[in-house]
């Protein structure tokens, strides 16, 4: 009797590891970092923090939903980019009304990734080689449009978009946030959103039970090019200035934070909720090292580490999971 006690406890244990293990990951971050430097808990760096995990959070939103059938986008970044020197030169070339500016790069970022679900979904492009290959090229359209150089004297009221701030939050906090609900309800309280499960968990079995999968698939790759073109305009109006090479490297930081917050690479597993916990880790990462003056060199392998780490801890909790179901 007591063994089975000793047995079900360990399975708690393990559980609750496995669903909530990385806040844990979190608290001890926070703890470390405050211990090492005296200005790390301060309202200012808080808010700092926040302002800086606002881009790949808005970016893991659509991420998310991308990962979640299964799929993975590459491209984020690049469209970001491009996203951030088209609504520039929109502005400044053209003279075109920055709202203007904003919505047509938005509904860029949705073709760009309507033409990622189109090789997806209709010609079975595996999404890796799809998204690496608009990856590729849309950064090169982004240094062909600039002639490899950034885009300045647009009006600079567009910087409230990145720079202001509402009482004491900053603007970019509140639209990562406004995204996250955004999210987080389609993807608990509508159809399409438990579609999208389904379509990761089994895409097969979604399919014969009248599901249309290809649908499926272009909706989350435009929702991933429309969230990339967001976080790519919140980016511009924050450095002031468009720049051909905004965006590289995003993916990998988004990627790991999705994964981090417990999406699994293999589709139809895990919560947004969770995600803001991953996008926050990799934020207080780079925060705290910075703030301890560790070079960026080191930042990189340490983040390239956690990513392993990460995808190790997602196939080490889904083969525990699969014996607990076969015992």
């Amino acid at each position: 009797m007591e063994n089975g006690k000793n047995s079900l406890e360990k399975k708690s244990l393990k559980r609750i590891f496995g669903n909530y293990g990385m806040v844990f990951v979190l608290i001890a971050l926070i703890v470390i970092f405050s211990v090492l430097s005296n200005r790390f808990l301060t309202a200012d760096n808080i808010f700092n923090i926040l302002r800086q995990v606002s881009i790949v959070g808005i970016i893991a939103v659509g991420m998310t939903f991308i990962m979640l059938t299964a799929g993975i986008d590459l491209s984020v970044g690049s469209v970001a980019g491009f996203a951030c020197v088209g609504a520039a030169l929109l502005m400044t070339q053209f003279s075109m009304h920055p709202v203007l500016a904003s919505i047509i790069m938005c509904l860029f970022g949705i073709g760009l990734g309507l033409a990622n679900g189109f090789f997806v979904s209709k010609l079975d492009v595996p999404p890796f080689i799809a998204t690496l290959g608009m990856m590729v090229s849309i950064r090169g359209l982004a240094y062909i449009i600039t002639g490899g150089l950034p885009v300045f004297g647009f009006d600079k009221s567009y910087t409230q978009l990145g720079q202001g701030y509402l009482g004491p939050i900053p603007i970019p906090v509140l639209i990562m946030a406004g995204v996250f609900a955004f999210g987080i309800i389609f993807l608990t309280k509508t159809r399409a959103g438990r579609h999208i499960y389904g379509v990761g968990g089994n895409e097969e079995a979604s399919r014969l039970s009248g599901v249309n999968v290809s649908k499926v698939k272009f909706l989350v790759y435009a929702v991933g090019g429309f969230m990339s073109a967001l976080a790519g305009l919140v980016i511009l109006a924050r450095t002031n200035s468009g720049q051909p090479n905004t965006g590289e490297g995003y993916e990998m930081d988004v990627i790991t934070g999705v994964v981090l917050g417990g999406v699994s690479m293999m589709g139809g597993q895990g919560k947004l909720y969770m995600v803001i916990i991953g996008v926050l880790i990799m934020g207080i990462l780079t925060n705290g090292m910075t703030m301890l003056g560790i070079s960026e060199f080191v930042q990189q392998f340490v983040k390239g580490f956690v990513l392993i780490a990460a995808v190790a801890f997602d196939s080490f909790i889904k083969s525990q999971r699969t014996k607990e179901v076969a015992a």
